[in-house]
């Protein structure tokens, strides 16, 4: 028997991995989904830092150099699991004081792109921190690993970056376009959303087909019993988006991410990362 999708937070010891817990934890409850915390070690940085010094010295001491190496390098490797083993239990705990969820763990080496694409068949949600264990700590930085996953990644995506806030409402930075309309239809076709009020935002330049794209989205919404408002808000699509979402007071963010291939990206800019990095509220990308 197939078992259900699964809502995957990747948690890294670092300042989100809380945030990252409880929006899981909030996303599995919801939609009524096992969740798993996911902790990957990356056996490259594990290994960095053994100094291998046996070329310098005579051939005697060689072999006993490097046996000495292989323990210390062992004992490194005992030490990293057992902290990781202690801190995915400890959100556990926290995940398992909502009572109707149910909570696994899994420690992992390897890479974490390769390692979540892997597992996508079994996955409805990812759920990231913004920024890593190594980011630098300013809140427009963006994680390294983000744009990386949610271009490689077709399913939704989560990224978090400050303290868990249950959502009451949700933002649709929406342009009419296939990705964005594939937003509509998600959040239409999860029923358990319902009763949160759903903003469909567009902005930009002046379009004619704002209106015919507007009342797609409204009436796609509301034949599945969402409340719906809807605006077209000309301008600069990062200013006009993130004041709506002060404005109306929203807590989830919703988007298309990365429609321009990477190339494109690097001539032009990313619209997605400037969304990201300007959002005060975490944020679902869709790149399908």
């Amino acid at each position: 028997m197939k078992l259900p999708k699964k809502v995957l937070a990747c948690v890294d010891q670092s300042p989100y991995a809380e945030s990252v817990a409880d929006y899981s934890a909030w996303a599995a409850e919801k939609f009524s989904l096992p969740m798993e915390l996911l902790h990957i070690i990356d056996r490259h940085q594990e290994t960095a830092t053994s100094d291998d010094h046996s070329g310098a010295i005579g051939f005697d001491a060689q072999e006993n150099l490097l046996n000495q190496l292989a323990e210390e390098e062992g004992e490194r490797t005992r030490e990293t699991r057992e902290q990781g083993r202690i801190f995915l239990n400890e959100l556990k705990k926290r995940c398992e004081q909502r009572e109707r969820i149910a909570v696994d763990v899994r420690q992992r080496y390897g890479q974490l792109l390769e390692t979540l694409e892997e597992q996508q068949q079994d996955v409805a949600l990812y759920v990231l921190g913004r920024r890593g264990k190594s980011a630098a700590h300013t809140e427009r930085d963006l994680g390294r690993h983000v744009e990386s996953i949610s271009r490689k990644i077709r399913r939704p995506i989560l990224t978090v970056a400050n303290a868990f806030t249950e959502p009451k409402s949700l933002l649709v930075a929406y342009d009419g376009k296939r990705m964005t309309r594939s937003c509509i239809s998600l959040i239409a076709g999860n029923p358990a959303l319902a009763d949160l009020p759903v903003h469909v935002v567009m902005s930009g330049k002046q379009n004619n087909e704002a209106t015919r794209h507007l009342e797609w989205a409204k009436s796609t919404l509301a034949e599945k019993g969402f409340a719906t408002e809807t605006a077209y808000l000309p301008g600069d699509p990062e200013q006009k988006i993130t004041q709506a979402i002060a404005e109306r007071e929203i807590d989830l963010l919703v988007m298309g991410a990365y429609s321009r291939s990477p190339l494109k990206s690097l001539l032009l800019g990313s619209k997605t990362n400037d969304l990201l990095r300007a959002s005060r509220v975490p944020t679902v990308t869709v790149h399908l």
